[in-house]
């Protein structure tokens, strides 16, 4: 019998100008990297709210990735010290959690860089498909107690039938 590969969801945030485009020239050179990764195209990596990663975790992503321009070479002067900032943040929060910090991954990758971005890419959805599942979102559910609250209820319902 086949034993079905779990295949992790990734949701990637990339810098417009340069890990973007890394993606886009990796592409367009024919260099296969996993499709696991649904890629959000923002303006640089500094505008990655740790907000945005937890949100993606929590709707069902097993792992986020975070992509931008080398330290230094950002368009927007230093944003992504910024993101380094953040995400050391980040990992701490998650670890706090109980959520392994190794879900998320910051990554640089200038525009030209599409084989190196292709290799994390793949390095990072096998290190998530070890992790397996995160199933955070049913670790947030409330549990259902309505059949407890029902059953308070009648007792309550018939104490106040006796009571008459």
């Amino acid at each position: 019998m086949l034993r079905e590969i779990y295949e992790p969801k990734i949701v990637g945030f990339f810098c417009n100008w340069c890990s973007y485009r890394a993606a886009d020239g990796a592409g367009t050179a024919r260099i296969k990297y996993a499709p696991n990764v649904r890629v959000v195209r923002l303006m640089c990596s500094g505008r990655v709210d740790p907000a945005f990663v937890l949100k993606a975790l929590a709707l069902g992503a097993d792992g986020v990735l975070v992509a931008g321009c080398h330290p230094g070479e950002c368009h927007y002067i230093e944003q992504n010290y910024k993101t380094m900032r953040r995400f050391a943040m980040l990992q701490h929060t998650l670890t706090a959690l109980g959520i392994s910090a190794r879900r998320v991954r910051l990554v640089w990758a200038s525009a030209g860089e599409g084989a190196h971005l292709a290799r994390e890419i793949d390095r990072f959805v096998e290190d998530v498909r070890t992790l397996g599942p995160l199933h955070w979102q049913t670790q947030l559910a409330e549990p259902d107690h309505t059949a407890e609250i029902d059953r308070i209820l009648v007792e309550h319902a018939e104490a106040m039938e006796v009571g008459r």
